[in-house]
């Protein structure tokens, strides 16, 4: 099955390569003609979007995105989420999937798109230069935040698409956009709901179907003297080998039932 977000440009090559292919093996040049019937097939590949069971564990948040694990860092105040926070980066290249997921259950809150650069996302300067488009995510009936996801463009990939709208809620797995052609997108996790990694840079992860952490049940903010005592919710950890096939505390924030996100 093929993302209904790129329609037009699969219909596009595929109407392009049939073309080709058939302008070439007319004047009998049989090679060429399956060799540009196998480029165009390559490219519709781009845009696949195969179906996802999404995980049922309470207070898990899955990756937003196909690909690599680039980086897995703290940052000591994140503006969307006004506050420390983590981030999970997550490298897409042209092989993978480029459909882009909800993490967990929540309501958009806002989306903001940013014009920029389009330098190779290898480069960890290049997620703050380049083009993004940046989805924050709040409990739908709190109104804290939860997540923030960064879709952010590439050298290749200059095209973001985002099928979302403020005010929108949504289940955990569902389809949120593409990026066309790979790149990278970003999972940021705010320490108030005490988010427990259970990833490592390098590992593969698929999106909808990997979870990358687990979150408490709610937002300690809310309760300031709870915040100040002993007990207040730790920054954001790394599981242990033991802890990352355990099931974690249930979370009323990204608790959903299997979807496939439609």
């Amino acid at each position: 099955m093929f993302s209904k977000s790129a329609k037009r440009e699969c219909l596009t090559l595929a109407a392009t390569g049939a073309m080709v292919s058939a302008a070439l093996a007319l004047r009998g040049h049989w090679l060429l003609a399956l060799v540009a019937a196998a480029g165009t097939f390559a490219l519709l590949l781009f845009f696949r979007d195969p179906e996802r069971r999404i995980p049922s564990q309470r207070g898990a948040v899955v990756a937003p995105a196909d690909g690599k694990i680039s980086s897995i860092h703290r940052l000591e105040h994140f503006e969307p989420l006004d506050g420390p926070a983590v981030c999970v980066r997550i490298f897409m290249s042209v092989f993978d999937v480029h459909i882009n997921r909800c993490p967990c259950h929540g309501k958009i809150a806002s989306i903001t798109p940013r014009a920029g650069k389009y330098r190779n996302t290898l480069n960890p300067e290049a997620a703050e230069d380049n083009t993004s488009n940046t989805l924050l995510m709040v409990h739908p009936v709190k109104g804290y935040p939860v997540a923030v996801v960064r879709q952010i463009a590439g050298l290749l990939a200059r095209t973001i698409h985002c099928d979302l709208e403020p005010g929108q809620v949504v289940q955990r797995g569902q389809r949120l956009g593409l990026i066309k052609l790979g790149s990278t997108t970003e999972l940021y996790l705010p320490d108030t709901l005490g988010p427990v990694i259970h990833v490592t840079q390098g590992q593969k992860v698929a999106a909808g179907i990997t979870v990358l952490a687990t979150v408490n049940q709610r937002d300690t903010r809310s309760e300031a003297s709870e915040a100040d005592s002993p007990n207040a919710t730790p920054p954001a950890t790394v599981a242990s080998d033991t802890e990352k096939t355990d099931e974690s505390p249930a979370s009323e924030v990204c608790a959903t039932t299997p979807d496939d996100g439609r």
